[in-house]
């Protein structure tokens, strides 16, 4: 659980000031923890996933929320229909809208709704975070709205509350990372038959808090991975 809510990082100078973190020097990578107030910490606020989830010019709470959806949770969104129209962007002569104001346009068509109903919630919590993870608390000179939720309803603000909100049921995470190894781990995809060695991993780590390591044993004293095919 510590992917998701780690007081701690790895930094050298260069990443240091990417981050804004000061005191790093050198290019030695150095344990540094963080205060209860940081805005760093985990997956949620590291800057390589939310580069990657972004576009170049912005950010991208469509592409955050469908991979924490996705890599996090396990529910991945359907795909979008066809022909869907591209998010409109600013120009010169237009009045510059947040991204959220401009996907709440976009989730104006019946088309595209859908699925935005269950992404764009979980993305607008780290929109503090700009298009290469640095921190911010404006956009088009007006404050972020950090209000966002999760498909079961929940609702929270920032990364903070995403953060909450992920942790108060660890089992769902832990499930999703163990499908995902399990995917590694037999050279193929997670059936529906797999269902019942996923939930035994599962279940058995939670007695030693999710460790990493116990998802790992319980993989490989699974019968799917005992009995694999070879490849």
């Amino acid at each position: 659980l510590d992917l998701l809510g780690a007081n701690y990082t790895f930094l050298n100078e260069r990443l240091a000031k990417h981050y804004g973190i000061p005191n790093v020097y050198g290019s030695r990578f150095r344990r540094i923890t963080f205060g209860p107030d940081s805005v760093r910490g985990g997956l949620l606020r590291q800057g390589s996933i939310l580069t990657v989830t972004s576009y170049a010019t912005r950010t991208s709470p469509v592409v955050r929320g469908k991979w924490i959806l996705d890599n996090l949770l396990g529910v991945p969104p359907p795909p979008p229909p066809p022909a869907v129209p591209a998010l409109k962007e600013n120009t010169g002569t237009a009045k510059a809208l947040s991204v959220r104001e401009r996907l709440a346009e976009h989730r104006a068509n019946p088309a595209c709704s859908g699925c935005h109903q269950l992404m764009d919630p979980v993305g607008f919590s780290l929109e503090n975070y700009d298009a290469v993870g640095r921190w911010r608390t404006l956009e088009e000179s007006k404050p972020i709205d950090v209000s966002g939720g999760l498909p079961d309803g929940s609702k929270f603000a920032g990364v903070s509350g995403l953060q909450q909100a992920l942790l108060s049921r660890p089992e769902v995470f832990a499930g999703t990372l163990t499908e995902k190894l399990f995917t590694y781990a037999l050279g193929r995809g997670v059936e529906y038959y797999d269902a019942p060695a996923v939930r035994r991993v599962v279940r058995e780590a939670r007695a030693k808090d999710y460790r990493f390591s116990s998802l790992l044993l319980g993989i490989v004293t699974s019968a799917p991975f005992q009995m694999r095919r070879s490849q």
